[in-house]
């Protein structure tokens, strides 16, 4: 049930949104991001009562571009054409036309996140911001991994305010490969680090953790893993189960297999946080490709994009409440560029704590907080990860160029060289 508008005075509106691209650069998102980036019917009804957008935006996206190019560095330029075209859009369908500046923006190989704040409230408040990323792929390369932005929002009087971070993933693919997810997510909490809150004694590098308001957006990758039993299992009963999928009673049932809900409850991963209710909207993957609603047969639909979130006010003691208001929680079928559906959910946080004026040290801080230490090696696994990402990619980018952009066609190509090369020397010796 949506807040009325008297209790939503000085509650933060946050937008998150979501979008695996399938390595299709400045072409994975098409010029108009309406339907993506602004209210559905519901929001907009009740905004019309209280016209005001968001007053932080979180886009995220996996996949941003081929692989040989983002492992060779040239995500960047990607992530810039994003950038203008995201301002425009949100400035251009914002409720009450406002205005938007960039709070920060951070990319690792195919992994990004741009947040926004509106100029009139939030974003005149902004300080402490930092940017953090990590790869989780083999040897902590970048086609996985996760990237994150963290800033502080001071009280409307200059008090110490609240923190908030913002955390884009994108975690190892295949059903069978529960395990590596889990662990690809212990790896980020771990090693996506930032700097230890401002005003506090300790020195240590601090998790994702440590702050006021965490949310968590990204292609997750866990599945719907039936077990073999179930009658809708396997490909002879693969109708069926699209069948059920199609209906919100179906999809209610089924979602008793979906890998995060099932290892959120055991409390093997994102321990803490809270998510709106996902199976009322259709799998977000695998879709054919030009297809507004047409599921791939390569593998079982699942809800593979996810987003999830937690604030200070949220008890441990009752992991399934929450004190932010899930006024959005959906999926765009319109998108057809991707085999995966972008997803959005908007958020309307608890009432901001009393101002305090000092110390910097009671900034409030999640209740639920994990026992997970900074890995001491972070950084030289950053690095490591990041060194090979550039060495592979270029090799990668020079095969795809020699190969008239097959890279399959590069190595042959290149073997015909040295052949050529090869016999030349010894012939003119």
């Amino acid at each position: 049930m949506l807040p009325d508008s008297a209790s939503r005075i000085d509650r933060v509106l946050v937008q998150l949104a979501s979008y695996n691209t399938a390595l299709q650069g400045v072409q994975g998102v098409p010029q108009d991001l309406v339907d993506w980036l602004s209210p559905t019917l519901e929001v907009s009804n009740f905004l019309a009562r209280d016209p005001r957008g968001p007053d932080i935006v979180a886009v995220g996206f996996q996949e941003l571009l081929p692989l040989h190019l983002g492992l060779s560095g040239f995500s960047r330029s990607v992530i810039e054409n994003r950038n203008a075209l995201i301002l425009s859009q949100i400035e251009a369908h914002a409720p009450d036309k406002g205005r938007y500046s960039l709070v920060a923006k951070v990319v690792n190989v195919g992994v990004a996140l741009l947040v926004y704040a509106k100029d009139t409230g939030i974003a005149r408040r902004v300080t402490d911001v930092q940017t953090s990323w990590i790869g989780c792929g083999p040897a902590y390369m970048g086609n996985k991994g996760a990237v994150g932005v963290r800033f502080r929002v001071q009280n409307v009087d200059a008090g110490v305010g609240e923190v908030y971070t913002f955390v884009c993933a994108h975690l190892t693919a295949h059903e069978p490969k529960l395990a590596q997810r889990i662990a690809d997510y212990h790896h980020i909490v771990r090693s996506l680090l930032f700097a230890p809150l401002p005003g506090t004694s300790t020195t240590s590098p601090s998790t994702i953790y440590s702050t006021s308001h965490l949310f968590l957006l990204g292609d997750l990758n866990f599945r719907l893993a039936l077990p073999s039993s179930h009658a809708l299992a396997g490909p002879a009963n693969r109708l069926n189960l699209e069948s059920a999928l199609s209906t919100l009673e179906g999809r209610e049932e089924l979602k008793e297999f979906d890998q995060l809900l099932v290892e959120h409850r055991n409390n093997t991963v994102l321990q803490g946080m809270r998510e709106g209710e996902f199976w009322q909207f259709k799998c977000s993957y695998k879709y054919d490709i030009g297809k507004v609603d047409h599921y791939s047969t390569k593998r079982t639909p699942s809800w593979t994009d996810r987003i999830l979130y937690t604030t200070y006010t949220d008890s441990p003691d009752t992991p399934d409440k929450t004190d932010i208001t899930n006024m959005l929680y959906t999926a765009i079928p319109s998108y057809t560029t991707s085999d995966h559906k972008p997803i959005v959910s908007l958020l309307l946080l608890p009432p901001s704590s009393p101002s305090i004026s000092s110390p910097l040290e009671t900034i409030p801080l999640l209740q639920h907080r994990p026992d997970f230490s900074p890995d001491r090696y972070a950084t030289l696994k950053r690095y490591t990860g990041r060194t090979l990402d550039r060495i592979i990619g270029v090799a990668w980018l020079f095969l795809v160029v020699i190969g008239a952009g097959n890279a399959v066609i590069g190595v042959g190509n290149c073997l015909l060289g040295i052949g050529a090369w090869t016999w030349w020397k010894e012939k003119s010796s």
